[in-house]
């Protein structure tokens, strides 16, 4: 359902922290003509969690109505309340996204048996797909193997994809011997993209695809057509940067990154996050500077 280069959009903000749709809505025209697969509103990188849910659904009708189905729309929606995440999958559709990008519950730490009840309670009226969101880093709350096996085998036509931020590259093996039938597999991790998708992933939902959209498609392009070398070559050219937009707490770095590929992108960050380091910014010019983005 899912491949490619997708972008985890970052949310422009004024100096008062306030959206500016107008810089989103260009933002979502220059990824869709630079090849970005399909976007991702209101995730991380979007700073979803500073967002009033009023905010985080108005932001995603945006993506939608810019987006006017050229690619699709995979809008954040998780929550550690079971019952908030149901009612976003509810408004994330009312917004007109075509898919919905879950994370199990963060900050409670289920157990494993948790999680399989939080997913289930949920796939029982979903009103759209789910692209499960592993990334432990962030949720302290990790979907072992056997119960995302267990979840998506037990309601295949609502778990459609997966996210996979664990950095564990042998869950790409794990998970295809364990689910069936159609399964797609995302990386949540520019920087493993290479060695997950010769595994047998598809694709990257996408941090670096803000700042170099048609480079980060070219690369997906490589891996599915099987030239590798080419790939490699991307990768080699990329992997600055991947690095790099980590380099301070996310997303300060890649929104530092946006203003030098996009002068005039908005600069606003909302608490608790930072403008990055002066350490952090070089580190993010001489990345650009190696992909030939500057």
């Amino acid at each position: 359902m899912f491949s490619g280069s997708i972008p985890a959009l970052v949310t422009p903000f004024d100096a008062d922290g306030e959206f500016v749709e107008a810089a989103y809505r260009d933002l979502v025209e220059w990824q869709i003509a630079e090849g970005s697969s399909a976007l991702v509103p209101c995730g991380t990188t979007g700073e979803a969690a500073t967002l009033t849910a009023d905010e985080h659904f108005a932001i995603v009708r945006v993506c939608v109505d810019q987006a006017k189905g050229r690619v699709p729309v995979i809008a954040g929606a998780g929550s550690n309340d079971t019952r908030v995440a149901a009612a976003n999958l509810i408004r994330a559709k009312e917004a007109g996204a075509d898919a919905a990008l879950m994370v199990p519950p963060y900050y409670n730490r289920p157990s494993q048996e948790g999680i399989y009840a939080h997913f289930a309670h949920l796939a029982k009226d979903a009103p759209l797909p789910i692209v499960l969101y592993n990334v432990p880093a962030r949720t302290v709350t990790d979907i072992q193997p056997a119960a995302m096996a267990r979840i998506v085998n037990a309601f295949p036509q609502v778990f459609v994809a997966v996210k996979d931020a664990s950095g564990v590259l042998a869950r790409v093996s794990m998970h295809r011997a364990a689910i069936e039938g159609a399964f797609v597999q995302l990386s949540g991790n520019d920087d493993l993209a290479l060695a997950y998708n010769s595994m047998g992933g598809v694709g990257c939902i996408s941090v670096s695809a803000n700042v170099a959209p048609r480079l980060c498609a070219e690369f997906q392009a490589a891996t599915r057509d099987g030239d590798y070398a080419k790939a490699l070559d991307l990768h080699d050219r990329l992997f600055p940067l991947h690095d790099a937009l980590f380099s301070d707490a996310s997303p300060g770095p890649v929104k530092y990154a946006m203003t030098r590929v996009r002068p005039g992108f908005p600069d606003g960050l909302r608490l608790p996050m930072t403008w990055p380091s002066e350490e952090s910014r070089a580190k993010v010019d001489a990345a650009l500077e190696h992909a030939g983005l500057v």
